[in-house]
């Protein structure tokens, strides 16, 4: 963490998808970036650093963040979805919830001793299934949920040192992970495209953008909330 960058950031899941995008706009936006993830990707764009973190072991994400000399923003965006029925085994559930949920807290506590007053940023990635329900996912709803339900609770402990905790609940999002479910449930990107009242799905740099805006020193007064990015999918009735 040499040169003349003053804000650092670390996103978790960084290195493909909505997490690389992240990444790659807060950039441009004059951060240093830290992508945290299981595995590098090929080729990381000029800004963003790899570091090798599994999110569920309390112990090495209690590590990493012991040893980063500044911290700015935290973007928990490290997740796992996968269809299931009330027969799968279990291993799968506790995947899921370790990885979207478990991981997001243990990586907050941490940051939160890291995090400096007034300036400090955490942005949950959750998802409008945070929102609302589907039936063959039960273990990726809940862990939404959960994630919005922490984005809650910390914003609450960390409002008296002027930190903000913010969940963004995408829909569908231009991603690999969008493009697997698509053929979970039996549809084509198009026919995704118009079950959203804005008529498309959106593009990771969508996501990136209001990480951004929470980032900056403007969103001070916005935490605690969960805020959709769905083409207005959760306005309906």
């Amino acid at each position: 963490m040499n040169g003349p960058t003053t804000r650092w950031a670390v996103v978790t899941g960084g290195t493909r998808g909505i997490g690389l995008a992240i990444a790659r706009r807060l950039v441009s936006d004059g951060f240093g970036v830290i992508a945290a993830a299981r595995s590098a990707a090929a080729d990381l764009p000029w800004g963003v650093t790899y570091a090798k973190l599994d999110v569920t072991d309390r112990a090495a994400v209690d590590a990493f963040f012991a040893g980063l000399p500044k911290l700015d923003l935290l973007v928990n965006n490290a997740g796992l979805a996968g269809a299931q029925d009330n027969d799968a085994d279990d291993a799968l559930w506790h995947a899921i919830l370790a990885t979207n949920l478990t991981g997001a807290w243990y990586c907050s506590r941490a940051a939160l001793t890291r995090l400096p007053d007034r300036t400090g940023r955490i942005v949950n990635i959750s998802s409008v299934l945070g929102l609302r329900g589907v039936p063959d996912q039960p273990a990726y709803v809940a862990a939404k949920h959960g994630l919005i339900g922490l984005t809650r609770a910390m914003a609450m402990q960390a409002a008296p040192r002027g930190i903000t905790v913010n969940a963004i609940c995408p829909g569908w999002v231009d991603t690999e992970m969008a493009t697997q479910r698509f053929g979970e449930i039996g549809i084509t990107a198009d026919e995704a495209a118009a079950g959203v009242p804005v008529g498309r799905i959106a593009s990771p740099w969508e996501v990136a953008d209001m990480v951004a805006f929470l980032a900056r020193a403007g969103a001070g007064s916005i935490t605690g909330q969960a805020i959709p990015i769905d083409g207005g999918a959760t306005a309906r009735a």
